[in-house]
């Protein structure tokens, strides 16, 4: 049995990275996509990617930052397919990486705005659609960075991620008596165009793999496994985690 059956999900930064094979799953697990990002065209190649594997998807560009975009999102999920389950709010960037002193304030508020604001915007445009079918999942893209390692530069990016895992908490305890699950998903260092940034030389690749236990890095389809999981009655009974899929780099010592 497909574990997305009749479900409706959303999943923001879905044209590439660990949003990309999110959206391929889910759809594969049954589930009609709504997809989100920035560009137009990767959109529309994800969207005809999941169309010639036998699933069904529809796609909206536009700014996880702006509440209009949520709120447009959120009422295509309603017309198009008559309602909301599921949402991965994957989207996020790694903002200015650079000694905290040296960061102005407009990068650090865009940072801001791009991996925490956006959730919350999300969140209050999806909860209401949720609510009208009795329950959800809500899951949203976090980091080890900052909740259980600290690294250098990265002040405003492990700052609104962890902010991620307080707003999943109060959400999850908010909403858990009315049916709706939230969760954080907190993915290792990944083979993806934004972990590339980081990982931009064979020498940062080695020296990043090797501070996981497994000492490599993740596959986006890895991570989308895990999305899954979240998104699914597999995990009916879990609400308010962070749920670490990082490879063993929050204990590796060695």
């Amino acid at each position: 049995m497909q574990a997305l059956a009749n479900k409706v999900a959303i999943v923001t930064g879905a044209s590439s990275g660990i949003g990309l094979a999110a959206a391929q799953l889910f759809a594969a697990e049954g589930a009609k996509v709504v997809l989100a990002a920035r560009r137009s065209a990767p959109l529309e190649q994800a969207v005809a990617s999941i169309v010639d594997a036998g699933g069904t998807a529809i796609m909206l560009a536009g700014d996880v930052g702006d509440e209009a975009f949520n709120s447009a999102l959120v009422e295509l999920a309603r017309e198009r397919f008559g309602g909301l389950d599921v949402a991965f709010n994957n989207a996020g960037g790694l903002g200015p990486l650079q000694p905290t002193a040296d960061v102005a304030l407009g990068d650090w508020e865009d940072a801001l705005r791009v991996n925490l604001t956006s959730a919350f915007l999300a969140a209050k445009y999806q909860v209401p659609a949720m609510l009208q079918r009795k329950g959800g999942s809500i899951v949203f893209t976090s980091t080890f960075v900052g909740y259980t390692v600290g690294m250098p530069n990265m002040a405003a990016y492990a700052a609104g991620k962890s902010g991620l895992v307080g707003l999943t908490q109060a959400l999850a305890a908010e909403l858990g008596p009315r049916g709706v699950r939230v969760n954080a998903l907190l993915p290792g260092g990944t083979d993806t165009p934004m972990g590339r940034v980081v990982t931009s030389t064979p020498e940062a690749v080695a020296y990043v793999s090797g501070l996981h236990a497994l000492k490599r890095l993740v596959q986006p389809h890895e991570i989308a496994r895990a999305a899954l999981y979240l998104a699914s009655d597999a995990s009916s009974f879990t609400t308010g985690t962070a749920l670490l899929v990082d490879g063993g780099v929050s204990i590796n010592r060695s």
